[in-house]
């Protein structure tokens, strides 16, 4: 790309905030020193509702910014494709898209080489190198996934390296610290509306590998992160259901047939296991639905009745919540079958790449997400059982820890 500022694009940068007050000022004042045209550049905040003033400190003390006020919570994947539309309208007519973390600041430098690539042609999207806040651990050196959607984030809590100064593919861009042509943004859709958040970033990345697109992660595109400043104010339970249920959602959408007809009977029982583990429930609590068991100490009519009455009384058990999340979660797919079919044909009609030319962006994908015993064989048994492990021969080390 020249140096003239009038070969580089007109960039909005699109920011969500909830309740974020206090990562705003950093943030902003990181993006008033970008060594990169002002003219060239506008800063689109989305506010979802905040209750702790962050409208009225931007109004105060950045009047800059381009201000969007939402009433409620509409969630990251919609609030920023809102951001976008905004940075169509009016004259700037932005020509590049670039989606930043509120807990975020930059390096000088950061915007002009993230959106290099973009504008020399050479990918539609790209993605930052993350560093902790005090920039001695990873957070993002590139993303990518193990084969049941759950997304790495690539060199996540290393010691920062040369291993990660590698430019080049990258699954998805993060979220957190991306750029991506606007033309390709709004022609694959944005970012998906009902995922809400989580994993909205892994889904659009991989739809645009799909498409026929390509993501580079690029090493001199550098940022520190407050990490999870903002999932963080949310109930576990919540951010949980998310997480289990989003990966399936872009399975679904995202894999050929062939490979979803392997992966999703597997990806359904390994997220039942998960469920179970999380339940908190004892084998006492067991004991009542199991037939064998169940009246090895109520024996006679006068037992029975004692069992029954009993059983009348606690109609119910406790369940963690995880557990209630990760149902909720896998029924939200199961119960909108048809509604999820009519999105993957959607994505699968305009397919332009291959799942085995995709296959080894996913980096880690025979990562095994939990250390217990009986999921770690489930998890063996089910990439067995439908030849999973043999799509991945020779693109996975053994599921090791994704962060390497």
């Amino acid at each position: 790309m020249s140096n003239s500022n009038e070969d580089l694009p007109r960039v909005g940068i699109v920011i969500l905030n909830y309740n974020g007050k206090q990562h705003l000022a950093p943030c902003f004042k990181s993006l008033e020193s970008l060594d990169y045209p002002r003219e060239h550049w506008k800063l689109y905040l989305v506010d979802n509702g905040s209750a702790d003033e962050s409208v009225a400190l931007v109004k105060r003390d950045f009047p800059w910014v381009e201000l969007i006020v939402n009433a409620d919570n509409r969630g990251f994947s919609a609030g920023c494709n809102q951001g976008a539309e905004a940075a169509l309208e009016g004259d700037f007519e932005a020509q590049t898209f670039v989606f930043l973390n509120n807990d975020m600041r930059v390096e000088p430098g950061w915007l002009k080489a993230l959106v290099a690539p973009i504008a020399a042609g050479e990918c539609a999207a790209t993605t930052a190198k993350m560093l902790s806040w005090d920039g001695k651990a990873i957070n993002s050196a590139g993303g990518g996934m193990n084969f049941h959607g759950i997304g790495i984030q690539l060199g996540y809590l290393d010691k920062p390296g040369p291993e990660h100064d590698r430019l080049g593919p990258s699954l998805f861009a993060c979220g957190g610290a991306m750029a991506i042509d606007a033309g390709v943004f709004m022609s694959a859709g944005g970012f998906d509306e009902e995922f809400f958040a989580y994993y909205e970033d892994v889904d659009l990345g991989w739809r645009l590998w799909v498409l026929g697109h390509r993501i580079h992660y690029v090493p001199d595109a550098l940022c520190y992160h407050h990490h999870s400043g903002t999932s963080s104010s949310f109930p576990r339970e919540a951010v949980r259901l998310l997480q289990v249920r989003n990966p399936l959602f872009a399975c679904v959408k995202n894999y050929d047939d062939a490979h979803l007809m392997r992966i999703l009977p597997a990806a359904l029982a390994l997220g039942l296991r998960r469920s179970r583990l999380h339940a908190g429930l004892e084998a006492e609590d067991e004991r009542p639905f199991r037939i064998e068991q169940a009246f090895l100490r109520r024996t006679g009519l006068a037992g029975r009745l004692r069992e029954r009455a009993r059983r009348k009384v606690a109609a119910t058990i406790p369940v963690r919540r995880e557990a209630i999340a990760d149902y909720l979660g896998l029924n939200d797919l199961l119960g909108n079958w048809e509604h999820w079919m009519q999105r993957r044909a959607e994505v699968q009609s305009r397919r332009r790449r291959s799942d085995e030319e995709i296959f080894q962006l996913f980096k880690k994908p025979l990562w095994c997400i939990e250390p217990e015993q009986s999921y770690s064989d489930l998890h063996r048994g089910m990439t067995s059982f439908f030849g999973i492990d043999a799509l991945f021969e020779g693109r996975d080390d053994n599921g090791s820890d994704p962060s390497q």
